[in-house]
């Protein structure tokens, strides 16, 4: 999909989704350079945005309770772990290892993580705990050393992305009116 056609399709929704917003960064990131046309569909997405005319959805509405459920118990386990041996684990690997073979446990509202913390406690923490362990037992045996992490995401606002991707694609670009 082109960069117009989203900020067309933005406009008409109200809505710019992350589907969308990944996808106009993945253009202007392959691509060497923007046309005019490029350019001024993203000073339109860029003013609607700033209006609000169209709202960016959030990239996360829920949690996934099991997510903290598993770093509390390998932080955990890491720290004994690391206090009483020369060894060196990625906390990140083991959780993600470990949710891999886990349910999700997915929430809207405090109430419903709240009810998922306490179903987790009463079905699932032995299972969890398993998980953990087995996941550092991998990770003493097969540390991932040698793989590239996946980039950190800061928390950059989408008007923020929009405007450098203005800035860095289009310095001495104007509309001539």
């Amino acid at each position: 999909m082109s960069i117009e056609k989203i900020v067309d399709q933005a406009l008409q929704d109200g809505y710019l989704t992350p589907a969308m917003e990944a996808e106009v960064g993945r253009i202007c990131d392959n691509a060497s350079e923007l046309s005019i046309e490029e350019y001024m569909a993203l000073d339109r997405l860029m003013g609607a945005l700033l209006t609000g005319e169209v709202v960016a959805v959030p990239r996360k509405q829920f949690i996934n309770v099991m997510e903290e459920l598993v770093l509390t118990e390998a932080i955990a386990r890491v720290a004994e772990i690391e206090a009483t041996s020369e060894s060196s684990l990625d906390v990140g690997d083991i959780a993600a290892y470990a949710l891999n073979r886990l349910p999700p446990l997915y929430a809207t509202t405090e109430e419903g993580a709240n009810y998922q913390r306490q179903r987790a406690q009463t079905d699932l923490e032995e299972l969890i705990s398993q998980q953990v362990n087995e996941a550092i037992s991998r990770n003493l045996h097969q540390p991932n050393d040698n793989r590239t992490p996946i980039p950190k995401n800061t928390g950059n606002e989408v008007l923020r992305q929009v405007s450098t991707l203005l800035q860095v694609y289009a310095p001495s670009f104007e509309e001539k009116s």
